[in-house]
């Protein structure tokens, strides 16, 4: 008898979880993605290898890609989340006043029929136009790392001297410069397209969801119409 009224908990338990699990499947994927890329991040930095990317200009240039990138994350994970939520209230039967379905709803019920398709078309764009600054973001890191690459190539050349070149008390220098022009190029354009594909899969995700939110909303406004 015990047994059995284990099973039952656990039955019960799952029937609890799981409904949650699946409301929130979107929220999960993003937050999963997250937190094993930023494991990965951190055992890269344990491990010394961006030692070089906190260094001098390096550091402030490698900080501007940080910062745009967490922003376009918070963005991104914003957006996720109000997704999200639209979908579990259309699956209810019940958006909230306000929200893109709600205020779809009563597009098509006020206006003629004919002009469903259209509203449909706004509706879309209005949730592409609403999530497109996550790609925006991700796409301006990919210009930030490069701005870096031109910086450092700027140094690094800087220091090229053809008339003192003969002397071997300025090789070093040169050397010296060289090797800081460099490595500033090459760890902003590297981090800049890290950053760049790590929120390009986050965009995605959500497009993703906005796309299924679209179709929930059309789909719960014709089912709303046509009773």
């Amino acid at each position: 008898m015990a047994s059995i009224a284990e099973e039952t908990v656990i039955q019960g338990r799952e029937r609890a979880v799981t409904p949650w699990l699946y409301r929130y499947l979107l929220v999960l994927r993003f937050a999963l993605f997250n937190i094993v890329a930023f494991g990965l991040m951190a055992a890269v930095y344990i491990q010394g290898w961006l030692d070089g990317a906190l260094e001098g200009y390096t550091a402030w240039l490698s900080g501007v890609i940080v910062m745009v990138f967490l922003f376009g994350l918070a963005i991104c994970g914003d957006r996720i989340w109000r997704v999200s939520r639209e979908l579990n209230d259309i699956r209810s039967g019940c958006p909230r006043p306000g929200s893109r379905a709600a205020k779809y709803l009563e597009a098509i019920v006020i206006h003629h029929p004919e002009s469903r398709s259209l509203r449909a078309k706004i509706l879309r764009s209005r949730i592409g136009n609403n999530i497109a600054v996550v790609l925006y973001t991700a796409n301006s890191l990919v210009f930030l790392g490069l701005v870096g690459t031109v910086i450092g190539f700027i140094i690094a050349l800087s220091a090229v001297d053809p008339q003192s070149s003969a002397s071997v008390d300025n090789i070093a220098p040169m050397v010296a410069t060289l090797i800081k022009g460099m490595s500033i190029a090459l760890y902003t354009t590297l981090l800049g397209a890290v950053f760049h594909i790590w929120l390009l899969v986050n965009y995605r995700m959500l497009a993703t969801g906005a796309m299924h939110l679209f179709n929930a909303i059309v789909d719960f406004g014709e089912r709303r119409v046509g009773v």
